[in-house]
């Protein structure tokens, strides 16, 4: 049997002071104004370096290898051009809009991010989530009500479409050039990190509460019926309701229509999961729905003989930029936030898990940009909020797409389709549409199986999944994004309040120490208290250190502080009384205890209290940070458990708490870096070291103290028999 090799390795117990030293650790701070001169300096390099982080189309695009992509990039390019078709015009109703205006959605902002982006993979343009956000806002400013007029020949009111779907698009453009502009403004100032509080759990819990109102606001071009919208906190509760009363109404050549497109979408899709490995290119089931439906429609005429609702007149050709209306501004601006942290935290999550398959980097704040000027510049031409979607994403990806021309491709797609052959789709029943909204959304209605996973691995993500959708649900997705964000900031509040607190113990024969409570095989250093919170010390939970500190080590400090100020006025009330007998004669008893009749004794100290630890050493590693208030909770340990007798050291403080420690006044003339340690092994070395030294010193004190007792008994015996 082979033996175990043990590594030795010897080196000097460091503290802090130490490694300042050894390191020559430099004092020197750049000032901000050399900081702003730095920043704004320009050179060369820099000045090239910028031009192709801004537009990165630049770089990557001379180095293009036609060999190696072009065909996939083809190949997924036209896929993803024939998906945006019928899912622009279809999230164009969840927006409120004519579906013409999911088309330019699907052009313009898709070209702007081919120039800006630097995700390869992720397909830019209309999505369901931010489609039926902008569907809240153009119908709360723009509600039915606003256009209803009186028509004389049917002696009742009817509303003016026209009027009110101009007016809708006005407000929808107005809301994404004000989202364009959000994005663009946290791009600049470097807040790509915004995303960082839009976690797994929040924005699949988000979106899957978003796809509930997305199949909400499709009810009524199921059943052929015109329910009144809700808007505010419930709309979506008085909404179902609203459907509910109406169902009676339902047009049954448009359920009809429904539910055949619904069947039909729902059996090809599988057809296309069965054969995905044996045919290159899915079977683009949307368009053959489409082009099935509007055939089929125009044949049997089924607007009039049936009155099944259809898309109506698609003007041909694209529409000329117009500045959004600024006048709107104020009303959304609002909204505009929440859709541009939505869309942005959708992207960049897609965008990161594709650029760590396959080995890319993906800017976050230049994707911040490239999206707010995708928004504004689309804004500027009509079209309503964009973002990444992953159905189409998936796609561009299996089909070979490798770079962003694959993207560029599918907008030239839809430039075709919009410039020639846009008109062949008028008599397009809305009900294939809103199929095709649902079977879309099957991907965000598996997001339910997260609850049992998250469950499972981690509870405190599935409540923020769980009050997430909830809250969603419950109000509108932009009030109940900002609700979740919140709920979610308080769960990290909770969980930095809450820590963990565990005493250390050593692994035998190593320099690691782990909590006593979790494991076995951990020994408790003797005379020594090692202690770690698992999260840092600030202000909402620098008190609770204290005090786990107190209950861990079983020190009840303020009953040992109130016994010893007892005991220390008791002394002096003696020492007083001592002073009144100070002319009258003193013995010296056996014992070396003092008499009522002013015995003089040789005053020896005290052994330590045995139950006490003789130092405590905290673990500072897990802290990453100090504010104040956690700068004094260090500061009264040191000075309450020192007036005990137990020193305190610290361990493992990274260079910013230092620094922390530093600024908040906790080193002195008696409290140096030299009680600060690199790592907890080396702290106990030094307290070990210390102990056998100090022992030491004791027992010789203690061996002349006893002869010095004993040379004084001797002569006070001689004394008292000479005087008796």
């Amino acid at each position: 049997m082979a033996e175990k090799r043990r590594n030795s390795v010897h080196r000097e117990r460091l503290n802090e002071g130490d490694l300042d030293e050894m390191a020559g650790k430099s004092d020197a701070k750049t000032s901000l104004s050399e900081k702003v001169k730095k920043s704004i300096r320009c050179s060369g390099p820099r000045l090239k370096s910028c031009l192709l982080g801004t537009v990165p189309v630049v770089s990557w695009l001379p180095r293009y290898s036609l060999r190696e992509n072009a065909l996939g990039d083809l190949i997924s390019g036209i896929s993803v051009g024939i998906m945006q078709l019928p899912q622009g015009m279809a999230y164009a109703l969840l927006a409120s809009v004519p579906p013409v205006f999911g088309l330019y959605s699907s052009f313009y902002p898709v070209l702007i991010y081919f120039i800006f982006g630097t995700s390869k993979h992720i397909s830019i343009g209309t999505y369901a989530v931010m489609s039926v956000m902008i569907g809240g806002v153009t119908e709360r400013l723009a509600p039915d009500s606003n256009f209803m007029k009186w028509n004389n020949e049917t002696n009742s009111s009817e509303i003016d479409f026209l009027s009110r779907d101009e007016e809708r698009v006005r407000v929808a453009a107005a809301v994404t050039f004000m989202s364009g502009l959000f994005q663009i403004l946290l791009g600049l100032v470097q807040f790509g990190f915004v995303v960082t509080y839009l976690s797994e759990p929040l924005v699949r819990g988000y979106t899957t509460g978003a796809a509930i109102h997305v199949i909400a606001s499709q009810l009524k071009y199921t059943f052929g019926i015109s329910p009144l919208r809700y808007s505010g906190p419930f709309s979506l509760i008085y909404t179902v309701l609203e459907v509910g009363s109406l169902i009676p109404k339902t047009n049954i050549g448009t359920l009809v229509v429904s539910i055949v497109a619904i069947i039909g979408l729902i059996l090809v899709k599988e057809l296309n999961a069965f054969l995905s490995k044996k045919i290159p290119i899915p079977i683009p089931v949307e368009l053959l729905a489409i082009v099935i439906a509007t055939i089929i429609s125009w044949q049997v005429n089924l607007n009039e003989k049936y009155g099944v609702d259809v898309v109506g007149q698609i003007p041909s050709g694209l529409q000329a930029p117009v500045l959004p209306t600024a006048s709107l501004f104020g009303q959304v601006i609002g909204d505009a936030f929440a859709i541009s942290v939505v869309g942005y935290g959708i992207a960049i999550s897609l965008g990161r898990i594709f650029a760590l398959k396959y080995g890319y980097s993906v800017d976050s704040n230049q994707e911040l940009i490239a999206l707010g000027l995708s928004n504004s510049v689309g804004g500027v031409f009509q079209c309503f909020a964009i973002s990444c979607s992953m159905s189409r994403t998936m796609v561009q990806e299996s089909t070979g797409g490798n770079t962003q021309v694959a993207g560029a491709l599918s907008a030239i797609i839809i430039l075709f389709i919009t410039l020639w052959i846009g008109f062949l789709f008028e008599d397009l029943p809305k009900a294939v549409l809103a199929a095709i909204i649902y079977v879309n959304l099957h991907g965000m209605m598996k997001q339910f199986m997260d609850i049992p996973a998250l469950w499972r691995s981690n509870k405190v993500d599935m409540v923020v999944w769980m009050v997430t959708f909830v809250l969603t649900v419950l109000l509108n997705p932009d009030l109940g994004l900002a609700a979740s964000i919140g709920f979610s900031m308080l769960t990290v509040i909770w969980r930095t309040q809450l820590p963990k607190y565990s005493l250390l113990g050593q692994v035998p024969d190593t320099d690691i120490y782990k909590p006593l409570e979790d494991y076995n095989q951990v020994g408790k250093v003797p005379g020594l208290l090692i202690f770690r919170s698992s999260a840092t010390i600030y202000y909402a939970n620098a008190e609770m250190y204290q005090e786990a500190l107190g209950k861990k080590s079983g020190i009840d400090i303020n009953k040992i502080m109130s016994a010893k100020k007892k005991l220390e006025a008791k002394q002096r009330r003696l020492e007083k009384k001592n002073a009144k007998k100070a002319a009258k004669k003193t013995a010296v008893t056996p014992e070396g205890e003092q008499e009522e009749n002013g015995i003089a004794v040789i005053a020896v100290d005290h052994e330590p209290d045995p139950s006490l630890p003789r130092a405590i050493i905290l673990d500072l590693s897990p802290v990453n940070f100090l504010d104040t208030v956690g700068v004094k909770t260090l500061c009264r340990i040191q000075r309450d458990y020192g007036a005990i007798g137990v020193e305190v050291f610290l361990a493992g403080c990274q260079s910013d708490v230092v620094d922390n420690l530093h600024a908040g006044g906790f080193f002195s003339d008696t409290v140096t870096k030299f009680c600060l340690f690199a790592t907890v092994h080396y702290a106990v070395l030094h307290c070990q070291t210390t102990r056998t030294s100090s022992h030491r010193t004791v027992t010789r004190t203690h061996a002349h103290m006893l002869s010095y007792v004993t040379e004084q008994r001797r002569i006070q015996r001689r004394l008292h028999i000479y005087f008796y």
